[in-house]
């Protein structure tokens, strides 16, 4: 008997539970910065390009509500934003992906609702021409533009939202949790992930079989943003699923 999507995300969470936990950006002893991964038009804005949602996507759509609800509390405070631009060089795509985000179209740009972002005086943008945001902000002179920006700022903890939670943010994740534990970033602590404020791209076999892509290019939504929340945590990422912010 073949399984649905959600009875099989319900089954992973059985067998592989995930533990989340509310974060307080503002606890005492934190230094929080917010990481915003590639929430940028042609991964969340519907019809914008190759790799962005054909239709509306409530998890898209909830991740950039939630990114732009803490971005808000985030420079009300002062608090330092790092937001990541998933840029390319027209004409050379980053295999194994169909081209997207060239420079010149707009996919590049952030969505609408995150556009008040670029004029804002807490903000730090990078653009990336790679999956990997971590390895994205290696300057030709060698330094890092993550790195600075977090010894810069004394950051103690790390909030990531963003897209897609098991490609760019479990990549930007996972490099940066071992980028700490070899003393990249000595101050660095924790990072945390949250839930609601990351989606992926949804693309159940049935489409995959149809668009003559195979079937091993099938990527249900649930179950691969599940898998990735499941695979930053196992490599010490904390999980969240709510973040307390000043009233």
């Amino acid at each position: 008997m073949t399984m649905t999507n959600p009875e099989i995300t319900d089954a992973l969470a059985s067998a592989m539970p995930l533990s989340l936990a509310g974060f307080d950006p503002a606890a005492e002893g934190r230094r929080t910065g917010l990481v915003i991964v590639d929430e940028v038009n042609g991964f969340a804005t519907v019809g914008a390009g190759a790799l962005a949602p054909p239709v509306p996507n409530a998890q898209v759509a909830d991740m950039v509500s939630e990114t732009d609800r803490i971005a808000r509390a985030f420079t009300a405070e002062g608090w330092p934003i790092l937001a990541f631009l998933d840029t390319h060089i027209p004409g050379k795509p980053e295999p194994p992906y169909p081209s997207h985000c060239e420079a010149g179209t707009g996919e590049e740009e952030l969505v609408p609702e995150l556009k008040w972002l670029e004029r804002d005086k807490n903000t730090t943008l990078v653009k990336k021409d790679c999956i990997n945001g971590f390895v994205g902000a290696i300057r030709e002179d060698g330094s890092n533009a993550v790195v600075d920006w977090v010894k810069a700022r004394n950051i103690t903890d790390l909030l990531v939202v963003g897209i897609c939670t098991d490609i760019c943010v479990m990549d930007f994740v996972l490099t940066s949790l071992s980028a700490r534990n070899h003393d990249l970033m000595p101050g660095l602590v924790d990072i945390h992930v949250y839930d609601k404020g990351c989606s992926t791209y949804d693309l159940p076999r049935s489409v995959a079989e149809e668009a003559g892509l195979g079937a091993t290019a099938a990527h249900p939504q649930n179950i691969t943003h599940y898998m990735g929340l499941y695979f930053m945590a196992s490599r010490g990422a904390q999980l969240v699923n709510a973040v307390t912010l000043p009233a």
